[in-house]
């Protein structure tokens, strides 16, 4: 979907609830508008922590922490449940698994259209960008906030204030230089399902 592109007019205003699963490895500016939209909009959000069985160059921080760092974005807004989806492979597994786990929904957020494509029979599917304000969109994904972690500080306005307190108090941005941060800058394929 380009980014100025606007939702559809049958998109209501309000629901009662709504799913997402993304990786948020680390929770950036983009995220942060996602995350405040699902909550600001529905009764309930369940927002799924993918990967979750994953620690590699695509998933360096484990759900713990990338639990944390939504918490922390979120702050005192409530009617939301973190939810953790191991990554199977997105094929009818993972559908399987995703409808066990998020029980009926009113809407399921992605941008990924193979994600649509799989949950559309199961869920009615709306763009992440759809319950954004457009003044509030950002053009950002987690790769490059994990690409200038590993260049240096450039990271720190890529993420909320609270999020860059807490990788950097928790020597999370340290770990991930040392474990992470030359395959990350050499551009290394991360392994299966990473």
């Amino acid at each position: 979907m380009p980014p100025g592109a606007e939702p559809p007019p049958h998109l209501p205003a309000r629901v009662g609830r709504i799913g997402i699963v993304a990786r948020w490895k680390p929770v950036h500016l983009g995220h942060a508008a996602v995350l405040e939209a699902l909550v600001d909009r529905a009764g309930e959000a369940l927002i799924g922590v993918g990967s979750t069985n994953r620690y590699d160059l695509r998933n360096p921080f484990s759900p713990e922490e990338s639990e944390e760092m939504v918490r922390l974005v979120l702050g005192d807004r409530r009617g939301y449940r973190l939810l953790r989806v191991p990554d199977l492979g997105h094929g009818p597994r993972w559908r399987s698994m995703i409808e066990a786990l998020f029980g009926p929904l009113d809407l399921f957020v992605t941008g990924n259209a193979y994600v649509g494509n799989l949950l559309g029979g199961a869920y009615r599917i709306a763009h992440p960008l759809w319950l954004i304000p457009p003044e509030r969109r950002i053009a950002l994904d987690a790769t490059r906030v994990r690409l200038e972690m590993a260049r240096g500080d450039g990271w720190r306005g890529l993420v909320p204030p609270a999020v860059a307190r807490y990788l950097d108090g928790a020597g999370l941005v340290e770990r991930f230089r040392r474990e992470f941060g030359e395959g990350t800058l050499e551009g290394r394929a991360p392994g299966p399902g990473g």
